[in-house]
């Protein structure tokens, strides 16, 4: 009997353990904003304190859902989830916090971008279904919006 509750103990520990590891911290250190080249095209990242404030209008598309089936991580290690309220931009540093407006409905979300992209020219952020749903945008695949910065980095590296 002991040696059964020994071992049922072990098994709960190790499935914790094993649970709580795809919840671990980010592996970054602070922020991102390294340049870095997609297709060709050179990118350079706003420094994190240059970003804080950042307005920018432009053209919102939203992920294929298809590809969380089989995907895997974004540009800053974390797990692509769908129903996550996240996004891609290509030159605000990585993790940032924006809010996203519709311009043709006036809905807004807040989202962590956590993402690079989309390199389709004239797009200026590419947020996840249930942030496009929220948006109302999800079944017209693109609108136009207004991004703004709200803060910079995770804890203790976090600039608002």
């Amino acid at each position: 009997m002991l040696r059964f509750a020994l071992f049922t103990l072990l098994l709960a520990l190790t499935a914790g353990a094993l649970l709580t590891t795809g919840c671990s911290s980010p592996s970054y250190a602070g922020y991102k904003h390294s340049p870095y080249t997609i297709r060709g095209v050179y990118y350079v990242p706003m420094h994190p304190e240059e970003a804080v404030g950042f307005v920018e209008y432009g053209i919102a598309s939203h992920y294929d859902e298809r590809g969380f089936f089989t995907s895997g991580k974004t540009a800053i290690g974390e797990k692509f989830r769908a129903g996550d309220m996240a996004g891609a931009h290509k030159t605000v540093p990585l993790p940032a916090r924006m809010r996203v407006t519709n311009l043709k409905n006036g809905r807004s979300v807040v989202v962590r971008i956590n993402d690079r992209g989309p390199f389709i020219p004239g797009r200026v952020i590419d947020l996840t279904p249930a942030a496009a749903k929220k948006l109302g945008y999800h079944a017209d695949g693109l609108t136009e919006v207004k991004v703004e910065v709200l803060s910079v980095g995770d804890g203790r590296y976090r600039v608002d």
